[in-house]
C-alpha cells in the first residue's frame, strides 16, 4: 500500500461483525475522488457496477458474477478541511438481502416467543403441549440451519469483497 494512504479500521461494537467498516484519510478534495470513481465506472473494461449520489458511492459486482450473497461496498466521502477528505466504507449485502435477512430472523424470534407463551399456557391449563413443544424445539433448529446455509456463500462473498476493496484502492491511487 502507498504510504500516503492511512487506513484505520474502526473498532467492533460487538463480536458479531456482520458488516465490516473502515475509514481512510485522503489528501485530496472530495470532488476529485468522486470524479475518479465516476471516470472508472465509465470505462469499457470496468468489471464493477457503480452508482454515485451526493458523496455516496455504491459499488457492486457485475451482473455476470453476482449471486444472492454478493457484497456491496458503500463509500461515503466527507470533506473535512481543504484538501483533506475522509472516506468511510461499509461492506454488506445489498439492502434487499439485508432486509430479508432481518425479516426472517424477526419472524423466527417472534414465532418462538409466541409458541413459548402458548406452551406455558397449555401447560398451565393441562392441555396438549405437543404442537407448541415441537415448535419451541423446531424454530431454534431452523435458525441454526439458516446460519449454516449462510456459510455456503461465505467464501464467494469474501473473494468478491477482496476484489471490491482492491478496486477501490486502485481507483484512489490513480
Amino acid at each position: 500500500m502507498d504510504d500516503k494512504l492511512n487506513v484505520l479500521i474502526e473498532t467492533r461494537n460487538s463480536e458479531i461483525f456482520l458488516r465490516p467498516r473502515f475509514t481512510i484519510d485522503l489528501d485530496e478534495k472530495r470532488d476529485k475522488i468522486l470524479q475518479k470513481f465516476s471516470d472508472e465506472f465509465k470505462k469499457e473494461g470496468c468489471v464493477f457496477l457503480g452508482k454515485i449520489s451526493d458523496g455516496h458511492i455504491f459499488i457492486s459486482v457485475s451482473k455476470k458474477e453476482e449471486h444472492f450473497w454478493s457484497p456491496q461496498l458503500h463509500l461515503e466521502i466527507l470533506e473535512e478541511e481543504t484538501n483533506k477528505t475522509l472516506l468511510k466504507g461499509l461492506f454488506g449485502p445489498k439492502p434487499q438481502v439485508w432486509t430479508l435477512f432481518m425479516f426472517i430472523h424477526f419472524v423466527i424470534g417472534v414465532s418462538f416467543l409466541g409458541f413459548a407463551a402458548l406452551l406455558y399456557t397449555n401447560i398451565s391449563l393441562n392441555e396438549s403441549i405437543f404442537f407448541p413443544l415441537i415448535m419451541v424445539v423446531f424454530l431454534p433448529l431452523i435458525w441454526i440451519l439458516l446460519y449454516f446455509l449462510g456459510k455456503i456463500g461465505k467464501d464467494t462473498g469474501k473473494n468478491q469483497m477482496k476484489k471490491l476493496h482492491n478496486f477501490m484502492i486502485k481507483v484512489i491511487h490513480d
